[in-house]
C-alpha cells in the first residue's frame, strides 16, 4: 500500500515537473534577475555588478517617485470605477435580460470585436476623434454647446482615462458575466416572491454572488493599468507619467539598475493591492 502511494506521489511529481520547470525558467528566474540587478550600480557608460542600496535610496528620496506612483494609483482607481460600472451593467444585461443563449453569445462576441485589433490601434484611433479639429469638437461646435474647440479632450488625464476604459472594460465584463451565469435563477425568483424590490435583489443577492467575478475583474484592470505606459505616453502627449513610463525612460537611458528597482517597487505594490483584494473574497473557494 505504501509502495503504491509512493508510486502515485512519484508519478505526480513527474507530471508536474515540466510545468514547474517552465514556471521557474520564464517567471521565477526573470523576476529574481530583476531583483538582483536592482541592487547593482550604474554609470553613464557601464553597469557595475556590485551590491548597493543606491537605486532604492534615490527612488524613495525623490519627490518625483511619489508623484508618479500617486498618478498611477489615481489612474487605476478611476479606471477601475468606470470599468466596474460599465462592465457590471453590460454583464447584467447579457445575463438577465437577454433570454436566449444564441443572442447572449452573439452580443458577447459583438463586445469582443474591437479587441480583435491591436491595443495601440484602438488607442490611437481616439486621437483624431478628440483633437481640436476632430469629430468630437466639430460636433460640439455645430450643436452650439461650445464656441471654440475644447483642448482638454486630448492630451490630458481625460483622454488617458477614456483610452484605459476603452481598452480594459472587457476584462471586467468577462469574469462578472461568467459569475452571473452561475447564479441560480431560483434564488432571484425567491427574492421577488419574498417581497424584495429589484434594488434589494440586486444588492442582497446578485452583487454578493458576483464578488468573485468582480474581484477577478478588478485584479485584471488594476494590474493592467498600473503596468501600462504606452497609453499614458500617447494619450497625454507626454505631459503625464505613470510608473511604467518611468521604467521606460530609465531603460531608454540604459539605466537598467534604476529601472529594475522601480519595477521591483511596482511589483510589490501590485502584489499588496492583490493581497488586499483577496482578503475580501476567497476566489478559489467561491469558484
Amino acid at each position: 500500500m505504501r509502495a503504491g502511494e509512493k508510486n502515485r506521489h512519484l508519478t505526480g511529481w513527474l507530471l508536474a515537473s515540466p510545468l514547474t520547470l517552465v514556471l521557474i525558467l520564464f517567471l521565477v528566474l526573470p523576476i529574481a534577475m530583476i531583483v538582483v540587478v536592482s541592487f547593482w550600480q550604474a554609470t553613464e557608460f557601464s553597469i557595475i555588478p556590485a551590491f548597493s542600496w543606491e537605486n532604492y535610496d534615490f527612488l524613495f528620496g525623490s519627490p518625483v517617485t511619489y508623484r508618479v506612483f500617486g498618478n498611477t494609483i489615481k489612474y487605476a482607481l478611476i479606471v477601475w470605477a468606470f470599468t466596474l460600472g460599465i462592465g457590471f451593467t453590460v454583464a447584467y444585461f447579457l445575463a438577465f435580460h437577454v433570454r436566449t443563449q444564441t443572442w447572449q453569445i452573439a452580443l458577447f462576441l459583438l463586445c469582443t470585436i474591437p479587441f480583435w485589433t491591436s491595443n495601440i490601434i484602438r488607442m490611437i484611433s481616439w486621437i483624431p476623434f478628440l483633437g481640436r479639429n476632430g469629430l468630437a469638437n466639430s460636433a460640439l461646435i455645430s450643436a452650439g454647446i461650445t464656441d471654440e474647440p475644447l483642448d482638454w479632450l486630448l492630451y490630458s488625464d481625460f483622454s488617458v482615462i477614456l483610452a484605459f476604459v476603452h481598452l480594459y472594460t472587457l476584462f471586467m465584463v468577462v469574469p462578472i458575466f461568467n459569475t452571473m451565469m452561475r447564479i441560480d435563477k431560483s434564488l432571484i425568483e425567491a427574492a421577488y416572491d419574498g417581497g424584495a424590490s429589484g434594488f434589494q435583489t440586486l444588492t442582497n443577492v446578485i452583487i454578493p454572488l458576483c464578488k468573485p467575478g468582480i474581484m477577478i475583474g478588478t485584479i485584471f484592470v488594476v494590474t493592467l493599468v498600473m503596468g501600462d505606459f504606452v497609453t499614458v505616453r500617447f494619450m497625454s502627449g507626454s505631459q503625464s507619467a505613470n510608473v511604467g513610463r518611468l521604467i521606460q525612460n530609465d531603460i531608454a537611458l540604459l539605466q537598467y539598475p534604476s529601472a529594475s528597482a522601480t519595477a521591483v517597487v511596482l511589483l510589490v505594490t501590485v502584489l499588496m493591492v492583490i493581497g488586499i483584494l483577496l482578503r475580501f473574497v476567497d476566489i478559489r473557494k467561491e469558484l
